[in-house]
């Protein structure tokens, strides 16, 4: 299949998203060496950008690098994913309690980026969005262990989370989980909005979840046909 080039700035970032859409797609299916000679043309960039966004790839463990072999794709499993969601309900509200109450600056903020979060135009865009306004929400914590380990799943959970963003009615539920939580913190509430973080972080499993069961399904009726 061949795709159009990419055109836009950041080529290393846009070779990223393609790279990680055709994974999710299943373009790029589960242990598939990776061509980079192949892959640059298909994308219309040079190997320099494409090896920029490929050992992203690798931090997120979306594609494997294998010594003196080249990258190959990771498989989106729902033992993986159930491993690494089930992380972010627990590190998330802790972080939100060192944080405390956000003054009024911070909540401005929080309001500003769940308003770009709902207007995104594309599930990559919603990611980056949601990604940001998490990290806004805890970015008075003490730890920073713990942001970064939260930095860290946001990259583990990318691909996965790519599925949910693509339907608007699962953003715009997040959307909701937000304001309740943003609602409680205007209202002193700490306890209250780590309990609807918790909550926000928890509503879009059982959505990813089918959906990797659908696509296993998919691939299994691909494989006998």
């Amino acid at each position: 299949m061949q795709l159009e080039p990419i055109s836009r700035a950041n080529l290393s970032d846009a070779a990223e998203a393609a790279i990680r859409a055709m994974i999710v797609d299943g373009r790029l299916p589960a242990d598939q060496r990776l061509n980079e000679v192949h892959l640059a043309e298909r994308l219309g960039v040079s190997r320099t950008p494409l090896r920029e966004a490929l050992n992203r790839l690798v931090s997120e463990g979306a594609v494997e690098a294998r010594p003196r072999r080249g990258y190959f794709v990771k498989p989106l499993t729902l033992a993986e994913f159930d491993q690494l969601y089930d992380i972010r309900p627990i590190l998330d509200p802790a972080a939100l309690r060192l944080a405390g109450l956000p003054d009024a600056r911070r909540l401005d903020r929080l309001e500003k980026l769940n308003r770009a979060f709902a207007d995104a135009r594309t599930p990559e865009d919603a990611i980056a969005q949601d990604d940001a306004w998490h990290m806004e929400l805890i970015a008075a914590c003490p730890n920073t262990v713990l942001i970064d380990l939260i930095a860290s799943f946001c990259l583990r959970t990318r691909r996965y989370e790519l599925a949910l963003m693509r339907e608007k009615a699962l953003v715009a539920r997040a959307r909701d989980d937000h304001d309740d939580i943003l609602k409680a913190l205007r209202s002193d509430d700490l306890d209250a909005a780590c309990l609807a973080l918790e909550h926000n972080m928890r509503s879009g499993k059982a959505a990813i979840v089918d959906w990797l069961r659908t696509r296993a399904t998919g691939a299994t009726k691909a494989k006998r046909s």
